[in-house]
């Protein structure tokens, strides 16, 4: 049986429960008034029977309880419905839009982003794991500094561009969580504190979208457009043995997410405007990249579609993801009930759409992409405001 086909019997055992328990609670109101209007040497005998229904009527809430909460765990598991032109397939069945700027070579041996990192003074992955265990790390010096100028340089874009900067929180609740659709098949990639009843999000993408929840929004200046800037935090439970040297795939890192609500028959265009940000800064960053239109299998439960963007990555001999960018249509606003009233007066879910636009992992392409013989960096051109106008990073070990 098909999720769409339990979501339909669910249904059915629900509107059962709740009919039997309105059922229930009428003859219980009912009886409640012969009770009330009966001889005083009776009423010992309708009391009694008025307890035993008010036990029915109680397990029957229960009942309509349990099959509502039933009922919304099966909707709830019920992924957006993907667009028309979305190639069919899983992960490497993807569609190539473009293909970006020339693939760097090199006279030498290039250095891996870790090797770099290390004679440059920027990533400290053994005290990482000292601290914290595998898959932490510290950027530190001209580590630290690079990413602040790379998230900076993003959000300066972002905010020319008409979006509002937000610092999110980074806890959120299960219903904020559920309603993104981050609590389906990968809940496992996600951080719980039972304790609070509360989960570390792994892009602010939740809390962006959980900012509006149960608003009518007024869209009729256009857009609502929010550039979030958090800490992420991710289990990577999925991952086995991929990419653990270095930062590709780490447990925390920072990342500024561009975020915006819509009319829905503007999403798809502002999905192309999304995806203009991202292709600009990595244009803007030098470095060499590509544009694909993920496969339907491959899109979670929230995406109607995603662009991933991704870089080449010199030692990996490959294109490496490094952003993506998701056109969600109404499915996270009909979960977290986020309206627009339209000219008839009625109100009808907006879409919303998400796309990073800097995080920690663009250092890997930048390190490698830009490397001298030497294990220096040339900086590129864009970020060297950010970086009081440093041109080279040089090694500070031989």
């Amino acid at each position: 049986m098909g999720l769409v086909d339990e979501a339909v019997e669910a249904d059915s055992a629900r509107r059962t429960a709740i009919n039997a328990f309105e059922a229930l609670r009428a003859s219980q109101n009912l009886f409640g008034k012969t009770v009330a209007a009966a001889p005083k040497d009776e009423k010992k005998a309708l009391v009694a029977q008025a307890q035993g229904l008010a036990a029915e009527v109680k397990a029957a809430q229960a009942a309509v309880a349990l099959a509502e909460a039933q009922f919304a765990r099966i909707v709830g598991s019920i992924a957006n419905p993907i667009l028309d032109g979305v190639p069919s397939g899983g992960e490497d069945d993807f569609v190539l839009i473009k293909t970006v700027g020339e693939i760097p070579s090199f006279d030498f041996t290039p250095r891996d982003h870790l090797e770099l990192g290390e004679l440059i003074g920027a990533i400290d992955m053994g005290r990482g794991a000292k601290v914290s265990g595998t898959r932490f790390s510290f950027l530190r010096g001209i580590g630290a500094r690079l990413e602040l100028a790379i998230m900076n340089m993003g959000l300066d874009r972002a905010i020319a561009g008409g979006f509002i900067p937000l610092i999110t929180p980074t806890l959120v609740r299960p219903e904020i969580m559920r309603g993104t659709g981050f609590l389906g098949e990968h809940s496992d990639e996600v951080y719980y504190l039972p304790a609070d009843d509360l989960y570390l999000t792994g892009t602010s993408e939740v809390a962006l979208a959980g900012y509006h929840a149960d608003e009518i929004l007024d869209l009729a200046d256009g857009p609502l457009r929010y550039a979030g800037w958090s800490t992420c935090y991710r289990r990577e439970a999925g991952s086995g043995g991929r990419d653990t040297r270095g930062i590709i795939r780490v447990h925390q890192f920072n990342k500024l997410e561009m975020f915006s609500y819509v009319l829905p028959e503007d999403a798809e265009a502002e999905h192309a405007r999304l995806l203009s940000f991202q292709e600009d800064m990595l244009v803007s960053l030098g470095l060499s990249y590509r544009v694909i239109d993920t496969a339907a299998g491959d899109l979670g439960s929230s995406a109607a579609r995603k662009y991933d963007v991704e870089a080449w990555v010199p030692t990996q001999g490959t294109y490496r993801e490094l952003t993506s960018t998701s056109n969600c249509t109404t499915y996270q606003a009909r979960r977290l009930d986020i309206r627009y009233r339209q000219e008839s007066g009625r109100t009808t879910p907006v879409a919303t759409l998400n796309g990073t636009l800097a995080t920690t992992r663009w250092i890997v392409a930048i390190l490698e992409t830009h490397q001298r013989e030497d294990g220096s960096i040339l900086v590129p051109e864009a970020l060297r405001p950010y970086l009081g106008g440093l041109e080279i990073i040089e090694p500070v070990s031989a």
